[in-house]
């Protein structure tokens, strides 16, 4: 799912091609991306885009009386064609189009989770998650939203409750960067264990951000993606951490993974993975050592 700095790149780069310019058409594939009825899409045409918003994990781009929001969830993308570019292909579910260009609205997936809701914009805080927006100097916001429940710092972090925009991929990479283990309980954090994951959020949120502006330059993003190589630990299982050269680890659990080093962020010791050690049972390893001695039989 497209987290805090894609979707921070997307709207950026939104504002600069369509504020200002005239909607003038939207066609529609597939029916099941539009969740509302009133009022219509139609509703926006022929006025301009006044602004693009990034509202936690979704797009809003307001356009005369009307709101579109755009959630993309896991698999939803968006594209910048030229004009008049025709849908086509089955993952194309939506086109917005102005004079000099067509925004498109694609999701390679059969669970047709993206969305588009058009809503007055008055609705529009009916969205709002209410999760705190991590910013640099703000350090006890961050304390005081993530020890309002006692979650494990995993939970914690991609509850869209407690903070806004942050999803599996980055959280991992956060985690790791603050060197804590991701089953953690937040209310069992000590106060410089909760600066350091401040600071880490702030770096690895506004460090990977930069690196997509820089990517994108003028141009639109078209290589959003949850596994990056320049991940220290997300999407990396098996492979050495960049750290300590130890294997990296993962917990799977329904569509999402967790991945963390276990010398790095919990003092080698291994993370019950739900599925692998219902099977292993007592012959789960509980340490690298462990570990690397099953491997070798």
């Amino acid at each position: 799912m497209p987290e805090l700095p894609d979707v921070t790149v997307y709207v950026e780069r939104l504002a600069a091609l369509t504020v200002g310019r005239v909607l003038q058409g939207v066609r529609m594939r597939s029916p099941f991306v539009l969740r509302t009825v009133d009022p219509p899409p139609a509703a926006a045409v022929g006025h301009p885009v006044q602004s693009a918003t990034r509202l936690g994990k979704r797009i809003v781009l307001t356009v005369g009386d009307a709101s579109l929001v755009i959630h993309l969830m896991i698999a939803g993308r968006l594209r910048w064609r030229p004009p008049g570019a025709p849908i086509t292909g089955k993952d194309t579910l939506l086109a917005l189009d102005f004079e000099h260009g067509t925004l498109l609205f694609t999701e390679a997936s059969q669970k047709k989770r993206a969305s588009l809701h058009v809503i007055h914009p008055a609705d529009l805080p009916q969205f709002d998650r209410g999760g705190h927006e991590v910013a640099a100097g703000d350090r006890a916001g961050f304390h005081q939203a993530l020890t309002r429940e006692n979650r494990t710092v995993k939970r914690a972090l991609t509850d869209p409750r407690l903070f806004s925009g942050i999803g599996n991929a980055y959280s991992d990479e956060i985690l790791f960067a603050a060197r804590l283990s991701p089953v953690r309980l937040t209310t069992k954090l000590t106060e410089q264990e909760i600066t350091e994951l401040h600071t880490a959020t702030v770096s690895v949120l506004a460090t990977f951000t930069e690196r997509l502006r820089a990517e994108v330059g003028e141009g639109f993003p078209e290589k959003v993606t949850a596994f990056r190589e320049d991940m220290a630990v997300h999407g990396r299982f098996g492979q050495p951490c960049r750290v300590c050269d130890q294997p990296i680890q993962r917990i799977r659990y329904a569509d999402n993974e967790t991945n963390y080093c276990a010398r790095c962020q919990n003092a080698d010791r291994l993370l019950a993975d739900r599925s692998l050690s219902l099977l292993l049972k007592k012959d789960w390893p509980k340490t690298l050592d462990e570990l690397e001695a099953l491997t070798r039989r």
